[in-house]
Protein backbone atom coordinates (compact mmCIF):
# COMPACT_ATOMS: atom_id res chain seq x y z
CA UNK A 1 0.00 0.00 0.00
CA UNK A 2 1.13 3.23 -1.02
CA UNK A 3 -0.29 6.55 0.31
CA UNK A 4 1.13 10.37 -0.59
CA UNK A 5 -0.30 13.19 0.61
CA UNK A 6 0.53 16.54 -1.24
CA UNK A 7 -0.16 19.94 0.03
CA UNK A 8 -0.11 23.23 -1.67
CA UNK A 9 0.65 21.68 -4.85
CA UNK A 10 -0.01 22.68 -8.68
CA UNK A 11 -3.02 20.44 -10.09
CA UNK A 12 -0.92 19.03 -13.21
CA UNK A 13 0.86 17.15 -10.67
CA UNK A 14 -1.83 15.85 -8.90
CA UNK A 15 -3.28 14.91 -12.47
CA UNK A 16 -0.27 13.13 -12.90
CA UNK A 17 -0.41 11.30 -9.86
CA UNK A 18 -3.93 9.79 -10.85
CA UNK A 19 -2.85 7.62 -13.46
CA UNK A 20 -1.43 5.24 -10.77
CA UNK A 21 -3.44 6.44 -7.87
CA UNK A 22 -6.45 6.59 -6.31
CA UNK A 23 -7.20 9.92 -4.72
CA UNK A 24 -9.58 9.77 -2.03
CA UNK A 25 -9.77 13.18 -0.96
CA UNK A 26 -7.91 15.93 -2.32
CA UNK A 27 -4.18 15.79 -2.05
CA UNK A 28 -4.72 12.39 -0.61
CA UNK A 29 -3.09 9.51 -3.02
CA UNK A 30 -3.48 5.63 -2.47
CA UNK A 31 -2.73 2.74 -4.66
CA UNK A 32 -0.56 -0.59 -4.75
CA UNK A 33 1.95 -0.05 -7.26
CA UNK A 34 5.46 -1.94 -7.43
CA UNK A 35 8.37 -0.25 -6.06
CA UNK A 36 9.97 0.65 -8.88
CA UNK A 37 6.97 2.53 -9.59
CA UNK A 38 6.67 4.02 -6.87
CA UNK A 39 10.44 5.64 -6.85
CA UNK A 40 9.53 6.91 -9.79
CA UNK A 41 6.31 8.90 -8.56
CA UNK A 42 7.92 10.16 -5.66
CA UNK A 43 11.05 11.87 -7.77
CA UNK A 44 8.06 13.72 -9.95
CA UNK A 45 6.55 15.07 -6.97
CA UNK A 46 9.58 16.13 -5.38
CA UNK A 47 10.49 17.62 -8.79
CA UNK A 48 7.13 19.39 -9.48
CA UNK A 49 5.53 19.74 -6.36
CA UNK A 50 6.78 23.60 -6.36
CA UNK A 51 6.39 25.32 -3.12
CA UNK A 52 3.91 22.86 -1.76
CA UNK A 53 4.80 19.99 0.28
CA UNK A 54 4.55 15.69 -0.21
CA UNK A 55 4.80 13.06 2.32
CA UNK A 56 5.01 9.81 0.86
CA UNK A 57 4.12 6.78 3.26
CA UNK A 58 3.80 2.82 2.31
CA UNK A 59 4.84 -0.62 3.52
CA UNK A 60 7.72 -2.39 4.23
CA UNK A 61 9.22 -5.50 5.81
CA UNK A 62 10.57 -3.42 8.88
CA UNK A 63 9.60 -3.87 12.59
CA UNK A 64 6.82 -0.73 11.86
CA UNK A 65 5.35 -2.12 9.00
CA UNK A 66 5.62 0.94 7.17
CA UNK A 67 8.15 3.70 6.33
CA UNK A 68 7.94 7.40 4.71
CA UNK A 69 9.91 10.05 3.10
CA UNK A 70 8.89 13.91 3.64
CA UNK A 71 9.68 16.74 0.85
CA UNK A 72 9.51 20.76 2.44
CA UNK A 73 8.00 19.59 5.80
CA UNK A 74 8.96 21.31 9.30
CA UNK A 75 8.50 17.77 10.54
CA UNK A 76 11.37 15.29 9.44
CA UNK A 77 11.66 11.65 9.84
CA UNK A 78 14.32 10.51 12.04
CA UNK A 79 15.40 6.85 13.29
CA UNK A 80 15.44 6.13 16.92
CA UNK A 81 16.86 2.84 17.98
CA UNK A 82 15.66 1.12 14.56
CA UNK A 83 12.04 2.76 14.83
CA UNK A 84 11.18 6.15 12.61
CA UNK A 85 10.08 8.90 14.99
CA UNK A 86 9.12 12.46 13.45
CA UNK A 87 10.73 15.23 15.10
CA UNK A 88 9.12 18.22 15.09
CA UNK A 89 10.58 21.41 14.96
CA UNK A 90 10.93 23.64 18.61
CA UNK A 91 8.19 26.19 18.77
CA UNK A 92 10.82 28.46 20.99
CA UNK A 93 13.73 28.41 18.73
CA UNK A 94 14.01 31.50 16.89
CA UNK A 95 12.98 31.42 12.97
CA UNK A 96 15.50 31.59 10.85
CA UNK A 97 16.45 34.84 8.73
CA UNK A 98 15.58 38.18 9.43
CA UNK A 99 12.95 39.20 12.28
CA UNK A 100 11.45 42.09 12.89
CA UNK A 101 13.76 42.06 16.35
CA UNK A 102 16.79 42.39 14.79
CA UNK A 103 15.55 44.40 11.25
CA UNK A 104 16.42 43.20 7.94
CA UNK A 105 19.68 42.79 6.52
CA UNK A 106 21.54 45.73 4.93
CA UNK A 107 21.29 46.84 1.59
CA UNK A 108 17.70 46.05 1.06
CA UNK A 109 15.43 48.92 -0.15
CA UNK A 110 13.07 50.99 1.97
CA UNK A 111 10.14 50.25 0.14
CA UNK A 112 11.05 46.18 0.66
CA UNK A 113 12.15 47.25 4.37
CA UNK A 114 8.45 48.59 4.45
CA UNK A 115 6.76 45.83 3.10
CA UNK A 116 7.95 43.26 4.86
CA UNK A 117 8.58 44.93 8.53
CA UNK A 118 5.29 47.48 8.41
CA UNK A 119 7.49 50.26 9.05
CA UNK A 120 7.07 53.96 7.97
Amino acid sequence: MTVIVLTNCPAGLRGFLTRWLLEISAGVFVGNPSARIRDVLWEEVQQYAGQGRALLAHTTNNEQGFTFRTHDHAWHPTDHEGVTLIRRPDPNAPAPGPTPQNGPPPGWSRAAKRRRFGRG
